[in-house]
Protein backbone atom coordinates (compact mmCIF):
# COMPACT_ATOMS: atom_id res chain seq x y z
CA UNK A 1 0.00 0.00 0.00
CA UNK A 2 1.17 3.42 -0.79
CA UNK A 3 1.01 6.67 1.45
CA UNK A 4 0.18 10.37 -0.22
CA UNK A 5 -0.36 13.52 1.60
CA UNK A 6 -4.25 14.74 1.53
CA UNK A 7 -3.90 18.68 1.09
CA UNK A 8 -6.97 20.26 2.62
CA UNK A 9 -8.11 23.46 1.49
CA UNK A 10 -10.55 24.18 3.84
CA UNK A 11 -7.69 24.48 6.28
CA UNK A 12 -4.95 25.98 4.10
CA UNK A 13 -4.43 28.91 1.19
CA UNK A 14 -3.43 27.93 -1.76
CA UNK A 15 0.09 28.96 -0.95
CA UNK A 16 0.64 27.39 2.08
CA UNK A 17 -0.83 24.26 -0.09
CA UNK A 18 1.94 24.58 -2.77
CA UNK A 19 4.70 24.55 0.26
CA UNK A 20 2.65 21.45 2.15
CA UNK A 21 3.03 19.38 -1.55
CA UNK A 22 6.70 20.31 -1.85
CA UNK A 23 7.50 19.30 1.35
CA UNK A 24 5.22 16.14 1.21
CA UNK A 25 7.50 15.04 -1.60
CA UNK A 26 10.36 15.82 0.14
CA UNK A 27 9.13 13.77 3.27
CA UNK A 28 8.51 10.79 1.12
CA UNK A 29 4.74 10.68 0.32
CA UNK A 30 3.99 8.79 -3.09
CA UNK A 31 0.89 10.93 -4.22
CA UNK A 32 -1.14 14.16 -3.68
CA UNK A 33 -4.86 14.29 -3.25
CA UNK A 34 -6.40 17.92 -3.00
CA UNK A 35 -10.20 18.81 -1.89
CA UNK A 36 -12.33 20.58 -4.45
CA UNK A 37 -14.91 22.87 -2.37
CA UNK A 38 -16.38 26.23 -2.85
CA UNK A 39 -17.01 26.33 1.32
CA UNK A 40 -15.23 25.19 4.00
CA UNK A 41 -17.01 23.18 6.70
CA UNK A 42 -16.61 25.85 9.25
CA UNK A 43 -15.20 29.72 9.81
CA UNK A 44 -12.31 28.32 11.43
CA UNK A 45 -10.94 26.30 8.63
CA UNK A 46 -11.90 29.61 6.87
CA UNK A 47 -10.10 28.75 3.23
CA UNK A 48 -11.19 27.50 0.20
CA UNK A 49 -9.18 28.68 -3.03
CA UNK A 50 -9.78 27.95 -6.42
CA UNK A 51 -8.66 24.05 -7.05
CA UNK A 52 -7.84 24.25 -10.68
CA UNK A 53 -5.48 27.21 -10.30
CA UNK A 54 -3.74 25.36 -7.25
CA UNK A 55 -3.59 22.21 -9.43
CA UNK A 56 -1.51 24.19 -12.32
CA UNK A 57 1.14 25.78 -9.33
CA UNK A 58 1.15 21.90 -8.25
CA UNK A 59 2.14 20.84 -12.16
CA UNK A 60 5.61 23.29 -11.79
CA UNK A 61 5.74 22.97 -7.97
CA UNK A 62 6.62 19.05 -7.41
CA UNK A 63 6.80 15.51 -9.44
CA UNK A 64 4.59 13.42 -7.94
CA UNK A 65 0.94 12.40 -8.75
CA UNK A 66 -2.25 14.34 -7.89
CA UNK A 67 -5.57 13.72 -7.60
CA UNK A 68 -8.68 15.83 -7.02
CA UNK A 69 -10.61 14.25 -4.05
CA UNK A 70 -13.43 14.80 -4.64
CA UNK A 71 -14.88 16.92 -7.52
CA UNK A 72 -18.63 17.14 -8.19
CA UNK A 73 -19.20 17.61 -11.43
CA UNK A 74 -23.28 17.92 -11.45
CA UNK A 75 -24.22 21.16 -10.39
CA UNK A 76 -21.82 24.02 -9.52
CA UNK A 77 -20.23 22.96 -12.33
CA UNK A 78 -21.18 21.48 -15.62
CA UNK A 79 -19.32 18.33 -16.40
CA UNK A 80 -18.01 19.88 -19.68
CA UNK A 81 -16.45 22.25 -18.37
CA UNK A 82 -14.65 20.01 -15.29
CA UNK A 83 -13.58 17.94 -18.06
CA UNK A 84 -12.00 20.99 -19.64
CA UNK A 85 -10.38 21.67 -16.39
CA UNK A 86 -9.12 17.77 -16.00
CA UNK A 87 -7.63 17.46 -19.24
CA UNK A 88 -5.74 20.78 -18.94
CA UNK A 89 -4.32 19.52 -16.02
CA UNK A 90 -3.59 15.95 -17.33
CA UNK A 91 -1.10 17.89 -20.11
CA UNK A 92 0.12 19.98 -17.63
CA UNK A 93 1.27 17.12 -14.75
CA UNK A 94 2.13 14.61 -17.71
CA UNK A 95 1.68 11.20 -18.43
CA UNK A 96 0.13 9.06 -15.65
CA UNK A 97 0.33 12.10 -13.00
CA UNK A 98 -3.43 12.98 -12.97
CA UNK A 99 -6.43 11.12 -11.81
CA UNK A 100 -9.99 12.88 -11.77
CA UNK A 101 -11.93 11.88 -8.21
CA UNK A 102 -15.38 12.54 -8.59
CA UNK A 103 -18.28 12.72 -6.57
CA UNK A 104 -22.19 13.23 -5.82
CA UNK A 105 -21.18 16.18 -3.76
CA UNK A 106 -22.30 18.02 -0.88
CA UNK A 107 -24.97 20.69 -0.60
CA UNK A 108 -22.52 23.04 1.01
CA UNK A 109 -20.48 23.34 -1.90
CA UNK A 110 -23.27 22.72 -4.70
CA UNK A 111 -26.32 24.96 -4.19
CA UNK A 112 -24.47 28.32 -4.56
CA UNK A 113 -25.85 28.82 -7.48
CA UNK A 114 -29.71 28.54 -6.46
CA UNK A 115 -30.62 25.25 -8.14
CA UNK A 116 -32.42 23.09 -5.89
CA UNK A 117 -30.39 19.97 -4.15
CA UNK A 118 -31.26 16.70 -4.87
CA UNK A 119 -32.09 13.58 -2.89
CA UNK A 120 -29.29 11.08 -3.15
CA UNK A 121 -30.53 8.33 -5.90
CA UNK A 122 -30.71 11.67 -8.05
CA UNK A 123 -27.17 12.86 -7.50
CA UNK A 124 -25.85 9.46 -8.29
CA UNK A 125 -27.85 9.44 -11.55
CA UNK A 126 -26.73 12.96 -12.41
CA UNK A 127 -23.35 11.82 -11.32
CA UNK A 128 -23.05 8.62 -13.88
CA UNK A 129 -24.49 10.92 -16.94
CA UNK A 130 -21.92 13.68 -16.01
CA UNK A 131 -18.80 10.91 -16.42
CA UNK A 132 -20.06 10.03 -19.65
CA UNK A 133 -19.95 13.33 -20.88
CA UNK A 134 -16.59 13.66 -19.05
CA UNK A 135 -15.22 10.89 -21.09
CA UNK A 136 -16.71 11.27 -24.37
CA UNK A 137 -14.96 15.09 -24.30
CA UNK A 138 -11.72 13.51 -22.96
CA UNK A 139 -11.43 12.19 -26.53
CA UNK A 140 -10.79 14.79 -28.29
CA UNK A 141 -13.90 14.43 -30.51
CA UNK A 142 -16.28 17.04 -30.97
CA UNK A 143 -19.15 15.89 -28.93
CA UNK A 144 -23.13 17.17 -28.71
CA UNK A 145 -25.10 14.71 -25.87
CA UNK A 146 -28.62 15.51 -24.93
CA UNK A 147 -29.27 13.50 -21.80
CA UNK A 148 -31.71 13.60 -18.89
CA UNK A 149 -29.82 15.85 -16.93
CA UNK A 150 -27.08 17.23 -18.93
CA UNK A 151 -26.81 19.02 -22.60
CA UNK A 152 -23.73 19.32 -24.32
CA UNK A 153 -23.55 21.07 -28.12
CA UNK A 154 -20.75 20.79 -30.61
CA UNK A 155 -18.26 21.09 -27.80
CA UNK A 156 -14.52 19.90 -28.59
CA UNK A 157 -11.57 19.79 -26.39
CA UNK A 158 -8.14 20.62 -28.69
CA UNK A 159 -5.57 19.79 -25.57
CA UNK A 160 -6.26 16.55 -23.99
CA UNK A 161 -3.94 14.15 -22.39
CA UNK A 162 -2.21 11.05 -24.96
CA UNK A 163 -4.27 8.51 -22.47
CA UNK A 164 -7.72 9.22 -20.72
CA UNK A 165 -7.48 10.76 -17.41
CA UNK A 166 -8.19 8.00 -14.83
CA UNK A 167 -12.01 8.28 -13.00
CA UNK A 168 -12.34 7.33 -9.59
CA UNK A 169 -15.53 7.31 -7.97
CA UNK A 170 -16.19 8.10 -4.25
CA UNK A 171 -18.70 6.24 -2.76
CA UNK A 172 -19.86 5.86 1.28
CA UNK A 173 -23.13 3.84 1.13
CA UNK A 174 -24.11 0.83 -0.73
CA UNK A 175 -25.81 2.23 -4.25
CA UNK A 176 -22.48 4.96 -4.64
CA UNK A 177 -20.04 1.68 -3.75
CA UNK A 178 -21.73 -0.32 -6.48
CA UNK A 179 -21.84 2.79 -9.13
CA UNK A 180 -17.94 3.20 -8.52
CA UNK A 181 -17.65 -0.84 -9.50
CA UNK A 182 -19.78 0.33 -12.37
CA UNK A 183 -18.56 2.90 -13.93
CA UNK A 184 -15.07 4.04 -12.11
CA UNK A 185 -11.83 3.14 -12.86
CA UNK A 186 -11.00 3.00 -8.90
CA UNK A 187 -12.87 3.69 -6.13
CA UNK A 188 -12.60 6.51 -3.42
CA UNK A 189 -13.63 6.46 0.54
CA UNK A 190 -12.71 7.67 3.70
CA UNK A 191 -13.43 4.79 6.24
CA UNK A 192 -11.27 1.41 6.31
CA UNK A 193 -14.08 -0.34 5.67
CA UNK A 194 -13.54 -3.41 4.29
CA UNK A 195 -17.04 -4.35 3.24
CA UNK A 196 -17.35 -1.33 0.56
CA UNK A 197 -13.77 -2.11 -0.60
CA UNK A 198 -15.31 -6.00 -1.07
CA UNK A 199 -18.31 -5.28 -2.46
CA UNK A 200 -16.78 -2.71 -4.95
CA UNK A 201 -14.35 -5.26 -6.53
CA UNK A 202 -17.59 -7.92 -6.05
CA UNK A 203 -19.85 -5.09 -8.08
CA UNK A 204 -17.45 -4.75 -11.26
CA UNK A 205 -14.28 -3.02 -9.68
CA UNK A 206 -12.38 -6.28 -9.62
CA UNK A 207 -8.51 -5.26 -9.50
CA UNK A 208 -8.82 -1.66 -9.44
CA UNK A 209 -7.33 0.77 -6.87
CA UNK A 210 -9.26 1.49 -3.91
CA UNK A 211 -7.96 4.54 -2.48
CA UNK A 212 -8.74 6.22 1.17
CA UNK A 213 -8.47 9.08 3.29
CA UNK A 214 -6.87 9.53 6.24
CA UNK A 215 -7.01 12.73 8.92
CA UNK A 216 -4.63 12.43 11.82
CA UNK A 217 -3.27 15.07 14.10
CA UNK A 218 0.58 15.08 15.07
CA UNK A 219 1.45 17.39 18.54
CA UNK A 220 3.72 16.88 20.69
CA UNK A 221 0.76 17.08 23.39
CA UNK A 222 -2.15 14.20 22.69
CA UNK A 223 -4.35 16.96 24.47
CA UNK A 224 -4.16 19.80 22.33
CA UNK A 225 -4.13 17.74 19.24
CA UNK A 226 -7.63 16.33 20.62
CA UNK A 227 -8.80 19.87 21.02
CA UNK A 228 -7.57 20.78 17.59
CA UNK A 229 -9.41 18.16 16.24
CA UNK A 230 -12.53 19.18 17.60
CA UNK A 231 -12.19 22.96 16.92
CA UNK A 232 -11.29 22.80 13.64
CA UNK A 233 -12.93 19.33 11.80
CA UNK A 234 -15.75 18.47 14.49
CA UNK A 235 -18.22 18.52 10.89
CA UNK A 236 -16.11 14.50 10.25
CA UNK A 237 -18.20 13.19 13.47
CA UNK A 238 -21.72 14.20 12.84
CA UNK A 239 -24.28 11.23 11.95
CA UNK A 240 -25.97 10.54 8.79
CA UNK A 241 -26.79 12.83 5.55
CA UNK A 242 -26.00 15.70 7.90
CA UNK A 243 -22.30 16.29 5.65
CA UNK A 244 -24.24 15.73 2.78
CA UNK A 245 -27.49 18.12 3.27
CA UNK A 246 -26.11 21.37 5.24
CA UNK A 247 -25.73 24.33 3.29
CA UNK A 248 -23.95 26.36 4.80
CA UNK A 249 -20.45 26.70 7.19
CA UNK A 250 -22.77 28.59 9.72
CA UNK A 251 -25.08 25.15 9.64
CA UNK A 252 -22.60 23.20 10.32
CA UNK A 253 -21.30 25.04 12.84
CA UNK A 254 -24.31 24.88 14.84
CA UNK A 255 -24.79 21.35 14.49
CA UNK A 256 -21.17 20.85 15.64
CA UNK A 257 -21.49 22.40 18.99
CA UNK A 258 -23.28 18.96 19.58
CA UNK A 259 -19.23 17.07 18.89
CA UNK A 260 -17.01 16.68 22.23
CA UNK A 261 -13.81 15.96 22.97
CA UNK A 262 -15.12 12.45 23.65
CA UNK A 263 -15.92 12.08 20.09
CA UNK A 264 -12.66 12.49 18.63
CA UNK A 265 -11.14 10.17 21.74
CA UNK A 266 -14.17 7.42 20.54
CA UNK A 267 -13.06 7.68 16.99
CA UNK A 268 -9.28 5.83 17.62
CA UNK A 269 -8.11 8.68 15.14
CA UNK A 270 -4.17 9.23 15.58
CA UNK A 271 -3.86 12.28 18.49
CA UNK A 272 -0.08 13.67 19.25
CA UNK A 273 3.10 12.11 18.14
CA UNK A 274 3.19 8.26 19.11
CA UNK A 275 4.26 6.51 15.64
CA UNK A 276 2.77 3.63 16.41
CA UNK A 277 -0.84 4.59 16.91
CA UNK A 278 -0.20 6.96 13.43
CA UNK A 279 1.07 3.62 12.01
CA UNK A 280 -1.70 1.61 13.14
CA UNK A 281 -4.54 3.92 11.65
CA UNK A 282 -2.29 3.27 8.48
CA UNK A 283 -2.40 -0.04 8.32
CA UNK A 284 -6.38 -0.94 9.13
CA UNK A 285 -6.37 0.55 5.37
CA UNK A 286 -3.83 -2.07 4.32
CA UNK A 287 -5.80 -4.70 6.56
CA UNK A 288 -9.26 -3.72 4.50
CA UNK A 289 -7.86 -4.14 0.99
CA UNK A 290 -6.57 -0.65 0.34
CA UNK A 291 -4.15 0.13 -2.52
CA UNK A 292 -3.04 3.68 -1.12
CA UNK A 293 -4.44 5.76 1.59
CA UNK A 294 -3.54 9.56 2.03
CA UNK A 295 -3.03 11.43 4.70
CA UNK A 296 -4.24 15.04 5.86
CA UNK A 297 -2.31 16.82 9.28
CA UNK A 298 -4.87 18.39 11.16
CA UNK A 299 -3.41 21.42 12.90
CA UNK A 300 -0.82 24.11 12.91
CA UNK A 301 2.40 21.90 12.96
CA UNK A 302 2.74 21.18 9.37
CA UNK A 303 6.48 21.11 9.28
CA UNK A 304 6.34 19.18 12.72
CA UNK A 305 4.39 17.00 10.81
CA UNK A 306 6.22 16.23 8.01
CA UNK A 307 9.24 15.42 10.08
CA UNK A 308 7.56 13.03 12.26
CA UNK A 309 6.10 10.91 8.95
CA UNK A 310 9.76 10.69 7.59
CA UNK A 311 11.34 9.83 10.42
CA UNK A 312 9.09 8.00 12.75
CA UNK A 313 6.09 6.77 10.80
CA UNK A 314 6.61 5.97 6.90
CA UNK A 315 9.82 4.32 7.57
CA UNK A 316 7.47 1.64 9.62
CA UNK A 317 5.41 0.63 6.24
CA UNK A 318 8.58 0.24 4.05
CA UNK A 319 10.63 -2.01 6.28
Amino acid sequence: MTVGYFLACEDHGPRELVEQARMAEQAGFTSLWISDHYHPWNNTQGHSPFVWSVIGALAEATSLPVETAVTCPTLRTHPAVVAHAAATCAVMLGADRFRLGVGSGEALNEHILGKAWPEAPVRLEMLEEAVGVIRQLMSGDQVSHRGRHYTVENARLYDVPSEPVPIDVSGFGPAAVELAARIGDGFITMDPDEESVARFRRGGGGQKPALGGLKVCYDTDRAAAVKTVRDRWPNMFLPGELNQVLPTPAHFEQASQLVTRQHVLDAGMACGDDPDEHVSNLKAYADAGFDAVNVSQIGPDIRGFFDFYRTKVLPQLTS
